[in-house]
């Protein structure tokens, strides 16, 4: 977290080994980070570029056409009027039908612009530049940070006299923030769509951001040719270049004239902003976010009244004594006896009944061997019938079968 360095390093651009000093924490990288207010205010600025643009009123009116009125099974909508083609009949004007006009055409006089609170656009800046500061904010972003020295970065004043772009991209390698510029190149695409025709060829991703003091142009001119890489002074900082697209954790290369003065500009929660009329840091709403650990501190513990407990009496509600056999027992005492007895009676019952079927389905001795004589009596006037039928039917062999016999003797 920026909150455990209370002091930044500030390095050499022509050596990025060699520390130059040090600067304490300028009080805007503690303010809080409000993503909502970041959001809010980016996506109302984003939609002060944008430009009027309309349809032609007359387009899909341009027909002759009128409605058939009622009575006719068909719908009210103009129709194409006429006769001898398959245009003629056809529904027209409306933004169902076959070249007719849009749903509520476009006009150039819409509100194309928000205004968006002065305080607010101030506190979405504050809000960017504490998350440049944190790490994982910058990775989560999806910056190449892993071989820089320090975030945020800081390097001395003499960066401002950087006048060639070759010198810049030299400047970026040495502090180990080019693989960012790379991975700008890499990702560079041609835009779908008719955007190409509108100064919008390609789609690029956004690089480190330069933050100077002076008025000095050099630096700028040096590094406006490097894709994905902007400058900006630091008096006019911008939140749509410190959180494009309303994400938060831009990559920002300080001068340290420039780190100098953002105490003077936002101030601090000592002093205030001088930059900045009537402008004062958000404050957390909360120092330590461990609420568990807050609620559970001997220091609350101890003044807290013990858990209440409710003793209130409460009715279950009226059981049905006919399906709860509790209520019915309750109403009859009886009632457990009679069910006993039931049961009782009923499992009597079953066993006589087992006892009976079984004793039916048992054979005596002599119904033994009077069902097996009328098997073998079955038996025995099957096979009299067959052979009864063999004989009056015989089957007669084939003359070859014959013949081959005749042969083999």
């Amino acid at each position: 977290m920026s909150l455990a360095r209370p002091l930044i390093s500030v390095f050499n651009h022509a050596k990025p080994t060699e520390v130059v000093g040090n600067h304490p924490l300028p009080g805007v990288f503690q303010a809080p980070i409000r993503l909502d207010i970041v959001h809010f205010v980016h996506s109302n600025l984003a939609k002060n570029s944008r430009q009027a643009h309309g349809v032609d009123p007359d387009a899909g009116m341009r027909h002759s056409a009128e409605s058939w009125g009622t009575g006719r099974a068909v719908a009210r909508i103009p129709r194409i009027s006429g006769s001898g083609t398959s245009r003629n009949g056809q529904g027209a004007f409306g933004n169902m039908c076959r070249k007719g006009r849009m749903f509520a055409p476009l006009k150039t006089w819409r509100r194309w612009h928000r205004k968006v609170n002065l305080k607010q656009r101030r506190h979405a800046v504050a809000s960017a530049l504490a998350a440049s500061a944190l790490v994982p904010l910058v990775f989560a972003r999806g910056h190449r940070i892993e071989k820089a020295p320090l975030i945020p970065l800081v390097v001395d004043d003499k960066l401002e006299g950087v006048e060639k772009t070759k010198e810049a991209v030299a400047f970026l390698k040495r502090v180990g923030v080019y693989d960012d510029v790379e991975k700008v190149i890499d990702t560079k695409t041609t835009r779908s769509g008719v955007g190409k025709s509108r100064s919008k060829h390609y789609k690029i991703r956004k690089g480190p951001l330069f933050v100077y003091h002076g008025e000095s142009r050099k630096l700028a001119q040096a590094v406006r040719n490097i894709p994905g890489v902007e400058i900006v002074n630091v008096s006019r900082l911008n939140l749509r270049q410190l959180a494009p697209g309303g994400q938060i954790g831009r990559l920002i290369i300080w001068t340290q004239s420039a780190f100098k003065a953002l105490d003077q500009i936002f101030g601090t929660y000592r002093v205030a902003a001088r930059g900045k009329s009537g402008y004062h840091l958000q404050r957390h709403l909360i120092t330590n976010p461990d609420i568990a650990k807050i609620i559970n501190s001997n220091e609350i513990q101890s003044v807290v009244r013990p858990k209440r407990h409710d003793n209130t009496p409460r009715t279950n509600g009226r059981k049905n004594p006919l399906r709860n056999r509790r209520a019915l027992e309750r109403l009859n005492p009886y009632a457990k006896t009679l069910h006993h007895i039931e049961k009782s009676a009923h499992e009597a019952n079953h066993k006589k009944r087992e006892e009976a079927l079984k004793q039916k389905r048992t054979l005596t001795k002599e119904q033994k061997v009077e069902h097996k004589a009328r098997r073998v009596a079955s038996k025995k006037w099957l096979h009299g019938v067959q052979k009864n039928l063999d004989d009056a039917y015989p089957v007669d062999e084939p003359e070859e079968e014959v013949g081959r016999e005749v042969d083999q003797e």
